[in-house]
């Protein structure tokens, strides 16, 4: 059964940093792409940042130049280095991973690392 499991979250004062981290389990294939997604109070999951092995990505453009999403292929991780962080980036985290190329509503999640970020 294929499993990804967040960390990394916590507690971070406005303008400092975070890296998240996603390693995935249950499963000797390789994700095709793997990626970050969000979801804060009351709104709805929204994409951060996504990457396939051919090394594409994709930023949402409220976290373009603050965050970096990388990956390492020989171990199904993904990972997101956040920087300047802001209030607004407060929310629940998610890993995603899909062996299509780009993560589709069948892609596995995680569980989620909450992220706060005080003023």
């Amino acid at each position: 059964q294929v499993q990804l499991v967040e960390s990394g979250g916590g507690l971070v004062q406005a303008g400092g940093s975070l890296r998240l981290s996603c390693a995935a389990s249950g499963t000797i294939l390789r994700f095709n792409a793997m990626g970050w997604y969000r979801q804060a109070p009351g709104k709805q999951r929204e994409l951060v940042a996504a990457l396939t092995t051919r090394g594409t990505t994709n930023y949402a453009d409220s976290v373009k130049g603050r965050f970096t999403i990388s990956r390492d292929n020989t171990e199904n991780a993904v990972y997101l280095q956040m920087n300047s962080l802001l209030p607004e980036d407060t929310a629940v985290y998610y890993c995603a991973a899909d062996y299509r190329v780009v993560v589709s509503p069948g892609a596995y999640w995680g569980k989620g690392t909450l992220v706060t970020v005080s003023s």
